[in-house]
């Protein structure tokens, strides 16, 4: 089986299985809701940042982001499904190819319309405190809300691939994100800085200070998704179905 059948049966798993489309759901629902919330808040504050309250559902809205990308790769891992997939495409890399493509691609679409969504909630309740933003902040914090999400749910699928479990990969990556980043988030100019959801995170900010900009905090994320799924995808090759 080439490519792209390959491709179009990992598609097909994904709308098939309810828990994913689920996750991609409420990773629209809760950040464009959290977004809503936060743009009512008081803006008062000198460290008021437009852009990021607008576009701040998108950090609670990462956890369903990494946990499609979670399950959607140890679904492989339950009852034989691995071995069935790999009878009908033999050469590892390409299925695991088409198997992250079949994540990426409705994680970005819904990562799009999740950062539009949250921006236009949130600038309901912003009012005149919004509008200093300039066409091209919000384009780049709509755009890189959706590449931030795919990549995130990527490095989860690659952490996954490399554990062969899905509750591992979630018990490494939701501490992350809740804990570790906010504990040391606090510490610019440090390593925090390419922490790989706080060096994302970047390109939802109109002000940035530290090493990274918003492009090359996304560059960051994506080395580490890179390395994830390089590492998942050496397990798959490399150990036994």
């Amino acid at each position: 089986m080439t490519f792209v059948p390959a491709l179009h049966a990992e598609w097909l798993k994904i709308r098939t299985l309810r828990s994913l489309p689920g996750a991609l759901l409420a990773l629209l629902a809760a950040s464009t809701l959290f977004s809503a919330v936060a743009g009512v808040s008081d803006t008062s504050d000198p460290d008021f940042d437009a852009l990021f309250t607008a576009l701040s559902g998108v950090l609670p809205g990462q956890i369903a982001a990494i946990t499609f990308g979670a399950m959607a790769m140890s679904a492989e891992y339950h009852g034989g499904a691995l071995r069935l997939s790999l009878a009908a495409v033999p050469r590892r890399g390409p299925w695991f190819a088409a198997k992250a493509t079949a994540i990426a691609v409705p994680a970005l679409v819904v990562g799009l319309a999740t950062g539009l969504a949250a921006l236009a909630a949130a600038r309901a309740g912003l009012g005149d405190a919004a509008s200093g933003l300039s066409a091209g902040e919000q384009t780049r914090g709509v755009l890189g809300s959706g590449v931030y999400l795919m990549l995130m749910a990527l490095f989860a699928a690659g952490l996954t691939a490399l554990l062969r479990s899905g509750v591992g990969a979630l018990s490494v990556l939701i501490p992350l994100v809740l804990v570790v980043s906010f504990v040391i988030g606090d510490a610019a100019g440090t390593v925090a800085d390419f922490l790989p959801d706080k060096a994302g995170q970047i390109v939802l900010y109109e002000t940035y200070d530290g090493t990274l900009g918003p492009w090359t905090g996304l560059a960051v994320t994506a080395l580490w998704a890179a390395a994830a799924l390089a590492a998942g995808a050496w397990s798959v090759r490399h150990r036994d179905a």
